[in-house]
């Protein structure tokens, strides 16, 4: 685990991998929680014999907005920023959803450092890309570029 202490450390860290979660598993119940959530009851995340059926990956699979919401919490487990008097999210750039998660799979996120910028003083932007790795599939299933806001 990356920990990042002021905008010089920052700074010196763009490039750099800042570590890889731990593996997480994705079940039924969380998908359907996510689909009451945001109202997204589509039959591919939420019918589990529908899918098993007429599915071209015979099981359900997870919403790609769940996956992209888990990043700030699996991220924990890759860097953290110290000494900060705030942080937020402050955007995303590029998100792109690779391969599907499906059900029972567990996942974790791989972290880099892509970009650090400083909009102001004591203030710095990282952008930092997420790939999210499922566990025995070669491709990911989702990579963003997320973007945090710190004020140190």
């Amino acid at each position: 685990m990356k920990t990042i202490g002021s905008v010089d450390e920052a700074l010196a860290a763009v490039g750099s991998e800042l570590g890889v979660s731990e593996w997480f598993d994705i079940d039924q119940q969380r998908i359907d929680a996510f689909a009451d959530v945001t109202l997204d009851h589509q039959w591919i995340h939420v019918d589990v014999e529908r899918a098993r059926t007429e599915s071209p990956y015979r099981a359900t699979i997870a919403h790609g907005f769940l996956t992209l919401s888990l990043l700030p919490a699996l991220s924990k487990d890759n860097y953290r920023v110290e000494n900060a008097r705030m942080g937020l999210n402050y955007g995303l750039n590029k998100v792109r959803f690779l391969s599907p998660v499906k059900v029972g799979s567990r996942i974790r996120v791989r972290s880099e450092l892509v970009d650090a910028t400083t909009p102001a003083d004591n203030t710095v932007n990282l952008t930092v890309r997420h790939t999210v790795e499922i566990d025995g599939v070669d491709k990911p299933a989702a990579v963003a570029d997320l973007i945090s806001r710190w004020v140190f």
